[in-house]
């Protein structure tokens, strides 16, 4: 398989600007292509990990990944909230921000003999003379095709869209032009949110190089409710231990719901699709094992595997109860009392009320809330204390 076909067969792939050119391209040569990471914080994210993955497919596929950190685009800030700007960053937050990154890509992609190229758009970007910059390319931004994307219009309609913030779509497809003028790079991937800046560059290098240019996004993964993967009970779920333990790290993929399993074991491990659909071939309590294997792969990849031994045989602690508890649902105060979690309803009811509760990953911060399902039920209190209910 070329690369490309692995990332359609394990669900990476989002929207294709030009598939049957692009299938030929993957096929006949080895690619440079190339995927960027803005410095926003001092340590990449699970939403970082899955385009990782996707590189490190392509790369044993043969293919050569440009990773581009992000010193240029990351003064600006890809306006991507409707009701408020980026906050800036100081120069120095950005540099420090890209040596962890860094760090954390080196983990993933294997830099070695030329199998893969670091970058740093700030190394161009931060030099451009503004005139003669926007004298040259800007001629060729329509800001009503802008304002056509969802990103921008959302941003327009929302807070509003100052000039500063126009400006990401422009310098990112430059980054594009710029890499495919350096190292011969006419593949970008990104976020489906990156859709509009990818088409940008794609068009800049053809309108001004007259070369061909393709792009392609990845999927977003979406927890079982619909929302973003990649959030915990207490925010973001980081790749660095010492912002998300290890221990947070297996458990919450450990408890992710049964609808988004298969999707998230082809795309977060390097497990074979064949085992995968052995795994999910269950229903209800017996899919716990396919949990269990992919928290232990996602943190063997992330942490080492020593790590994910050690937090795989620490064995969540275990209640007993009755099927009958939950024949006809139980409140969620007294189920916490009946366990031991807490020692009166008063507790019970100030955690609930406070979002220090949650159930199989979803928070619940109704007192009057009914539990009507205890089969494989995780229970956690706070950060670090779980409990799983096991029926008689």
């Amino acid at each position: 398989m070329n690369g490309l076909d692995i990332l359609k067969q394990r669900g990476f792939i989002a929207q294709m600007t030009h598939e049957e050119e692009m299938d030929k391209l993957f096929t006949e040569n080895k690619v440079v292509f190339y995927t960027g990471y803005d410095p926003t914080a001092d340590s990449l994210h699970i939403g970082h990990y899955v385009t990782f993955m996707a590189v490190s497919w392509l790369q044993k596929a043969g293919h050569i990944p440009v990773i581009l950190m992000g010193g240029g685009t990351g003064m600006v800030g890809d306006p991507d909230k409707a009701d408020q700007m980026r906050p800036l960053m100081t120069v120095e937050e950005i540099d420090h921000n890209i040596e962890r990154f860094k760090l954390q890509a080196s983990r993933f992609i294997d830099f070695a003999d030329g199998k893969a190229i670091m970058v740093n758009n700030g190394d161009w970007l931060r030099q451009l003379n503004y005139t003669q910059f926007i004298r040259e390319y800007g001629v060729h931004f329509s800001v009503n095709r802008m304002l056509a994307t969802d990103k921008y219009r959302t941003k327009f309609e929302g807070s509003g869209l100052n000039f500063f913030e126009l400006n990401y779509v422009v310098m990112q497809a430059y980054d594009f032009l710029e890499l495919n003028r350096r190292f011969g790079c006419n593949v970008q991937a990104g976020g489906s949110d990156q859709w509009s800046n990818i088409v940008a560059g794609v068009d800049l290098i053809r309108r001004v190089d007259g070369k061909d240019a393709y792009g392609f996004t990845y999927n977003l993964l979406l927890k079982g409710d619909g929302e973003k993967m990649g959030k915990t009970t207490g925010g973001v779920t980081w790749l660095d231990a010492n912002k998300t333990t290890p221990h947070d790290f297996y458990q919450y993929f450990r408890n992710v719901q049964d609808t988004v399993l298969r999707q998230y074991l082809s795309i977060l491990t390097f497990l074979p699709m064949e085992e995968i659909e052995e795994l999910t071939a269950h229903e209800g309590a017996e899919l716990n094992r396919a949990k269990e294997v992919l928290a232990y792969e996602v943190t063997k990849i992330v942490h080492g595997q020593q790590i994910a031994d050690e937090v795989s045989s620490t064995r969540i602690p275990s209640h007993t109860l009755p099927k009958q508890t939950f024949a006809d649902g139980i409140n969620i105060l007294d189920l916490l009392v009946l366990t031991g979690l807490v020692p009166s309803k008063a507790e019970a009811r100030r955690n609930v009320q406070q979002g220090g509760i949650t159930l199989n990953e979803e928070k619940i911060t109704n007192p009057a809330h009914m539990v009507t399902n205890g089969d494989g039920l995780i229970i956690q209190k706070g950060k670090k204390t779980f409990l799983k209910i096991t029926l008689e």
